[in-house]
């Protein structure tokens, strides 16, 4: 191996010990070092980092942004092991992160695409399917948690299931309404279920396997093909992990609704797995009927009326 990249598998081991997942990092490291070698360097030079950072041409600024911003972390590292690593400045490919504007799904709609899966090859794959959709839209938990859900997670007699590798690898229990215990035990106990192949995985694919998330994008793809939804704008397209920000907005109305609004956005903060509250906050200005009922409830206090 080169000086790069046993530097890039000590860099890598460390932040792991921290708590960092860090697989899209090697992924793109791995590339940058793979560059940086085909050019004979042995040490991370700041035009190197950006030439490669700016491939293919005309590449999207955030994802420009993302891959320096890699490179950088990674330099600043071997910086202090070697000062002939340069390390690219802050103001090189600045891009601000943009938030995409959640599509929030009506129940209606979560309800069509649940009704679609039975348009799939195989009454087990309709199964999981259908289950999938309705547990993200029943707890909100992201994609990646739930495809990685194992048998053992799930505690039907407490109600609960238990996210093991969460975020930043924080495990969390989520209580479960009674109706998703019951969707889950009738997925549990079907004649037609594969045996599996290495772990006992909760959501199983038709070759006994845990489902993986770049079979799972293309599936919902269709089946909102085949309900009719469709984009709301440039910036607001119905994707899988939406199915979480409808449930965390339909939380936070209900709050209001109750009158009671806050009062229960720090239980919310922690059931998602959010690391900071802000990130929970975030939903009240990501939908505009949360901004109208924050606005109703402001005018009501300036009257006097709440």
């Amino acid at each position: 191996m080169s000086h790069l990249r046993n530097a890039l598998a000590d860099y890598l081991t460390m932040r792991r010990a921290l708590g960092y997942k860090m697989d899209k990092a090697e992924r793109l490291l791995g590339q940058f070092v793979t560059f940086a070698e085909d050019r004979g360097e042995t040490h991370v030079r700041a035009g190197t980092a950006l030439a490669w950072a700016t491939k293919p041409a005309g590449a999207d600024a955030i994802w420009t942004s993302r891959r320096l911003a890699e490179v950088r972390l990674f330099a600043r590292h071997l910086r202090t092991l070697d000062p002939r690593t340069e390390v690219p400045a802050d103001d090189l490919l600045p891009a601000q992160i943009r938030r995409a504007t959640p599509y929030l799904y009506t129940p209606q709609e979560i309800a069509a695409l649940m009704r679609a899966t039975g348009n799939l090859r195989g009454t087990h794959v309709q199964a999981t399917y259908r289950t999938l959709i309705g547990l993200l839209a029943t707890t909100g938990m992201r994609i990646g948690e739930a495809i990685g859900l194992d048998r053992g997670d799930f505690d039907a007699g407490g109600g609960m299931v238990t996210i093991r590798h969460g975020k930043f690898d924080k495990a969390r229990a989520l209580p479960l309404h009674p109706t998703t215990v019951a969707a889950l035990q009738d997925y549990l106990h079907r004649d037609d279920r594969p045996c599996p192949e290495g772990p006992p995985v909760l959501l199983i694919s038709s070759r006994g396997k845990r489902l993986r998330y770049n079979t799972v994008q293309p599936i919902f793809r269709k089946l909102l093909h085949h309900c009719g939804i469709a984009p709301r704008s440039a910036a607001c397209r119905p994707r899988i992990h939406d199915l979480r920000h409808s449930f965390a907005v339909s939380t936070i109305i209900d709050d209001y609704r109750t009158g009671e609004p806050g009062s229960r956005l720090a239980i919310l903060s922690t059931y998602l797995g959010h690391a900071d509250p802000g990130d929970t906050y975030w939903y009240l200005s990501a939908a505009p009927e949360l901004l109208a009922l924050a606005g109703e409830r402001l005018e009501r206090h300036l009257a006097g009326d709440a």
